[in-house]
């Protein structure tokens, strides 16, 4: 990013805050919703004693911005009402907008992972839970996230020293989804029932969703069930920038039969759970079954070409439970445990000139273990200070495999097994400052095949045995100042392990159209970062605003080495494939985020107001060039009209065009915008009568109004695959 540019969002944020501090303290508070997160620490504080705020029966006004000031670092959070107007079928999708996170969109709708920072994959962790969702996601931008937003009640970004608390995997930050398949209440009138419902026109979508909570005596049960349905989705022109030769891809759709939808790009997909728990005095104790299916289309020309599909199973056990108060010594001891057994085949013509060469391509299948166990200590007095201790342990063994009939597949079978230790200290020096020290070590054990090749594709395959020992430090200071801003630093330093795809791969990855090569001689990567935050959650005028800068030692990296292979790994002369080996190089991200809305002035029964968004990385090697698939900078803005029942909104997002690329297998994307509107009612009654609704929603949004040719510049097929047209959603809730 140009420095004028940075120079210019620096002081403007700066005026701003300037110009509209010294009003805040004479405008009356607005009343807002509570933003309650659980997962970003380990230690929870007991609110403090004393009658509840004014008001806070009060139904708060919907679409608030929702800013969290009493953690470290920035934590983004989704909230439910937010989740069902978005209507959003992969995590990527739905928090694609929000300041600092965008999705790989590699199919749009079906394979979505989100990406923070710029770092996705092996340092983004998702989670439902608190435990991994432990699907196949981080192993190819093709495979799907086997949790659904249409079943999530909430979703919060963790960025920053709590990171700690799930593994060095998660570097980048923490994507956790949270539901009710383990209840730890039982429902206020003994049993409730919701359902969820949405149709979208650029795809001919459906979407549906069931879920009834129920109790009784000391026992609470749930059960949902959900599914979605999609056709090939609308886009506003052709969408591959450049047309298939028909001789070698005769499947893939020319210029003159476009039909105004993206190729092969429909799904469809189910899950259904059942959990239930026990609930004492002092907490509860919990287990769920879960089961994730999905077949959706791989668009793109090969995709289109060989009619590739993919069909995905997961099934997960989820158990978690707390504790608390079990003595003087002793707040609350908490665990999470899971089981997985996730496969997936990939499907397609192996010859696609011969419709009856149709069968399973490759496969890929993922058996996870995964436990954490937490104890918070009592606060203990330093003078000084009031010290809170957590403790945890986290343990988890997985066992990969990837098959192929066509030949030796990505990589052999591998497992890996990981232990850790991790503490908090939160010290509270007051009321308005509290500072945090935090620490993990780990020690990591991965198996399998290491594959060495030579020029022309002769594969040698040597057993490996590997132990790493990652280490992991933060620390963190939040203080409280005039005008409700609440300011923090943060600076930690991370080591993080190579996973198993990065040490043994070899062989042909059909998603990002290369042939990979593992290495066996990665070592650590670590990095050390530095993030300062400004917030403001209370009032007629909120905003964050943060700025981050991280040093990578031994960044690990897919390096494309301008070479091209055949599937063979024949590397010595032209190919279709990319030659992709795994390398590490030293490197620097840094970037800032701001986002803020603030209530302008009383119209008729609501509040009109505006709202603004920005973000921007920049992320290079230590000689200078470009990591690859690095965001776009994005400015957005829009206003919005809402009361208790109402809420309309209208907002344009800018991504400007992307230059800053890598100098090998990288092209540039051009801007878009992204306009896009809304129009929603709730009702929900003061006091529901056993036998009455308790909350009835519904509404219509829109998306890319403008209908712009949209390509997500981090999306491996964004040269083929466009993001949806012009699309209107109908959407509805009821509870009873």
């Amino acid at each position: 990013m140009p420095l004028h540019i940075r120079r210019g969002f620096v002081l403007a944020t700066s005026a701003l805050i300037a110009f509209i501090a010294p009003d805040l303290t004479v405008q009356a508070q607005v009343m807002l919703p509570e933003v309650v997160v659980t997962a970003p620490s380990p230690i929870r504080r007991a609110p403090p004693p004393g009658p509840s705020a004014p008001g806070g029966d009060e139904v708060p006004l919907q679409g608030t911005l929702p800013i969290v000031t009493d953690q470290f670092a920035t934590v983004t959070v989704v909230p439910n009402d937010d989740i069902r107007r978005s209507g959003a079928s992969t995590l990527g999708d739905l928090l694609f907008g929000k300041p600092g996170i965008t999705g790989s969109s590699f199919a749009p709708g079906a394979s979505s992972r989100p990406i923070i920072r710029g770092l996705d994959a092996n340092r983004v962790r998702i989670q439902e839970g608190g435990i991994g969702a432990n699907g196949a996601s981080d192993l190819g931008e093709d495979h799907f996230v086997p949790v659904d937003p249409l079943v999530t009640d909430q979703v919060e970004v963790i960025r920053g020293p709590a990171t700690l608390r799930f593994g060095s995997q998660a570097i980048g930050g923490v994507v956790e989804t949270s539901n009710n398949r383990i209840p730890a209440m039982i429902p206020k009138r003994g049993i409730s029932t919701e359902l969820r419902g949405a149709a979208t026109s650029a795809d001919s979508g459906i979407d549906g969703a069931v879920l009834l909570d129920a109790g009784a005596a000391n026992f609470a049960f749930h059960a949902d069930a959900f599914g979605r349905t999609t056709s090939d989705y609308r886009v506003p022109r052709y969408p591959y920038l450049t047309a298939p030769d028909p001789a070698s891809a005769p499947n893939a759709t020319q210029p003159g039969a476009f039909n105004g939808r993206q190729p092969n790009s429909s799904m469809r997909s189910d899950g259904q759970a059942v959990g239930g728990s026990y609930i004492f005095n002092d907490g509860f104790v919990g287990l769920a079954v879960i089961q994730n299916n999905s077949l959706y289309r791989i668009p793109g020309i090969d995709g289109e070409d060989h009619k590739t599909r993919i069909d995905a199973n997961q099934t997960k056990v989820l158990s978690k439970g707390e504790w608390r108060a079990p003595n003087a010594a002793v707040d609350a001891i908490r665990f999470w445990s899971g089981f997985t057994d996730y496969k997936h085949n990939e499907i397609g013509l192996a010859d696609s000139t011969n419709l009856a060469s149709d069968g399973v391509r490759q496969t890929f299948t993922n058996k996870e273990q995964e436990a954490r166990v937490e104890a918070q200590l009592a606060p203990f007095d330093l003078r000084f200070a009031s010290l809170t201790t957590a403790i945890g342990m986290q343990g988890g063994h997985q066992d990969l495999t990837a098959p192929s009939p066509d030949g030796t597949g990505l990589w052999d079978p591998n497992k890996n097994s990981r232990i850790a230790g991790y503490v908090f200290n939160e010290f509270k020096f007051s009321n308005t400052a509290k500072a945090q020290l935090a620490g993990r070590i780990e020690r990591v054990d991965l198996s399998g095949i290491g594959r060495q090749f030579d020029p022309v594709g002769a594969m040698t395959s040597t057993p490996a045995s590997l132990g790493f020992m990652p280490k992991s430090a933060s620390v963190g200071l939040i203080q409280n100042f005039a005008w409700d801003l609440t300011g923090s630093v943060t600076a930690q330093y991370v080591e993080r392990a190579p996973k198993p795809a990065e040490l043994f791969s070899g062989g042909v990855h059909d998603a990002t159209t290369t042939f990979d090569k593992g290495n066996t001689n990665l070592g650590i990567e670590a990095a050390q970062s530095i993030e300062l935050g400004l917030r403001r959650s209370k009032g007629p005028f909120r905003f964050e605003v943060t700025a981050y800068y991280t040093k990578f030692k031994g960044f690990i990296f897919r390096r494309l080495t301008g070479n091209t292979c055949n599937e063979n790994g024949d590397c010595t002369g032209a190919a279709e494939l990319n030659e992709a080996i795994y390398s590490q190089a030293d490197a620097a991200f840094r970037g800032g985020e701001f986002q803020s809305q603030w209530d302008l002035a009383p119209l008729g029964s609501g509040m009109f107001g505006l709202e603004n968004q920005f973000d921007v990385v920049r992320a290079t090697f230590a000689d200078g060039s470009n990591v690859p698939r690095i965001p776009s900078v994005r400015l957005g803005g829009g206003v919005f009209w809402r009361d208790a029942s109402w809420l309309a909104r209208v907002r344009l997002l800018h991504a400007f065009a992307q230059n800053d690329i890598a100098p090998i297998g990288e092209t540039a994307t051009p801007g878009y915008n992204d306009l896009r509107a809304e129009l929603s009612y709730k009702w929900k009654p003061a006091k529901p009568g056993a036998n009455d609704l308790s909350e009835v929603s519904f509404g219509i949004a829109g998306s890319n109004l403008l209908n712009e040719a949209m390509r997500n510049h981090v999306s491996y097929t964004k040269d083929e695959v466009l993001m949806p047209g012009a699309s209107v959603r109908l959407f509805t809730t009821v509870k009873y």
